[in-house]
């Protein structure tokens, strides 16, 4: 027997919502590998631990994708096996979720030392690297306009009077504007790109929040209307 009423509105709710939610899980895939990349190409992060984020990230979005497909048929077709199946993996995601929230907070300092390792082996990994791995690295303190990894002096070591840094730690960057202008604050970036890039996080994690708060909500309200529609549809069967 097919709901009736304010149910039948509960159960389009529920589908429509379901389809934010799975656009929210295809958005969380294209995020998390955006990560992945971006941390082990783009800053040449070797650590493994740094993946756990990323790849949790793509986990969630995986299972929200299946899930919200799966609840959608589940609201279309009234089926309170269903319904029921999505509301309790939907629980078990939040508390999921949750947990991760306060693992990243525990471990809130981790990434900050893995950056900061990560950067310091490039630097030492540049002299004697190949040609792409240079390209990487001059594009990030070009892009960051930073250089090292605390400082400028962070390359002493790069050419034989300590005091060379790479063309790409230069403000306006010409073939040879790094030779003996380390400590030159007009002609070479002082700031190191870890602190660029800590300071790159803070101002924007506030969308993070945003979003993860978006999220949270669209899965509370999930809850809801799932309980709603299976009380409707077991009313149903009851009047059957």
């Amino acid at each position: 027997m097919a709901v009736e009423g304010g149910m039948k509105c509960v159960k389009y709710l529920l589908f429509f919502f379901n389809f934010i939610f799975w656009i929210c899980g295809l958005a969380l895939i294209v995020v998390g590998v955006l990560v992945q990349v971006s941390l082990h190409k783009s800053f040449l992060i070797r650590d493994a631990s740094a993946s756990a984020a990323p790849i949790f990230i793509i986990a969630v979005g995986v299972v929200i994708f299946f899930i919200a497909f799966f609840s959608c048929c589940g609201a279309w077709k009234e089926n309170h096996c269903m319904v029921t199946t999505f509301a309790v993996l939907l629980t078990l995601i939040i508390l999921a979720e949750i947990a991760a929230a306060i693992l990243g907070y525990v471990y809130r300092n981790k990434l900050s030392v893995v950056v900061q390792d990560s950067l310091t082996e490039m630097i030492s990994n540049y002299k004697n690297s190949s040609a792409e791995f240079k390209k990487t690295v001059d594009d990030l303190q070009e892009v960051w306009k930073c250089c090292g990894v605390n400082n400028a002096s962070d390359w002493k070591n790069y050419g034989e009077d300590k005091v060379t840094v790479p063309d790409s730690c230069c403000k306006n960057v010409t073939v040879g504007c790094g030779k003996g202008t380390m400590t030159d604050a007009n002609k070479v970036y002082q700031k190191g790109c870890h602190d660029a890039l800590e300071t790159f996080l803070k101002e924007n994690i506030q969308w993070v929040i945003v979003a993860a708060l978006v999220i949270a909500v669209l899965q509370i309200m999930g809850i809801v209307f799932s309980c709603l529609l299976m009380r409707g549809i077991r009313s149903g069967y009851e009047v059957m």
